[in-house]
């Protein structure tokens, strides 16, 4: 049974973000602390406009979205996140619920499948908005340096997820934001073929 007082909102946002700044430290690739600051910022402006959700519910699944993220940390059953909701006196139930809409995020992990609880909903557009964008081609370039990637395979990685994400958005304002970071994709790869000279059947795929 939890036996930790109980935080008021403010002061869980303060402690979430004390928490994903030492947790991320050192971690400059795209999933790092600045990324979940954007995260939380883009769901909790979704959330303004959709009055049926539990903003508490959509912040703390937001700040821990990465928490656990099997590229990052070698953790089960949601442990990172499990413990920081313990230890700031989250009741079973909104535990659940938080780690319920975490689970469903992932692009990868769910298969192009949308969460079931509006919270997830909310929280996956948040996350997928920050794949596209001026800070979404920075973060695949970022991550393809990081890997050794050239540049033709980051830009393949534009067709393998990123211009995928505008249509596969849960929520009417996260529907609305995508539009013109993906115009912006768009452009950005115009410039690129016009800059290289090269066609576009001959960007390499970002996996190999």
């Amino acid at each position: 049974m939890n036996t930790e007082p109980r935080r008021t909102q403010e002061e869980l946002y303060d402690r979430a973000s004390a928490f994903v700044t030492e947790l991320f430290r050192g971690n400059a690739g795209g999933h790092d602390a600045a990324h979940t600051f954007r995260v939380v910022k883009n769901a909790m402006r979704i959330a303004e406009e959709e009055p049926g959700c539990s903003r508490e519910v959509v912040m703390l699944a937001a700040f821990l979205h990465d928490a656990d993220d099997r590229k990052l940390f070698q953790t089960e059953n949601d442990r990172n996140a499990r413990r920081f909701l313990a230890e700031n006196g989250i009741s079973e139930a909104e535990t659940e619920a938080v780690l319920r809409a975490v689970d469903a995020v992932s692009f990868s992990k769910n298969s192009g499948k949308a969460p079931e609880t509006l919270e997830g909903k909310i929280v996956q557009d948040a996350d997928r908005l920050d794949a596209i964008g001026a800070v979404g081609i920075a973060r695949t370039f970022a991550y393809g340096g990081e890997h050794g990637r050239p540049l033709g395979a980051s830009v393949g990685h534009f067709y393998e997820k990123l211009l995928k994400l505008k249509d596969l958005m849960n929520t009417e304002g996260g529907k609305r934001l995508a539009e013109r970071r993906h115009a912006f994709l768009e452009t950005f790869l115009q410039e690129y073929y016009e800059e290289t000279a090269q066609d576009p059947e001959e960007v390499p795929d970002a996996a190999q």
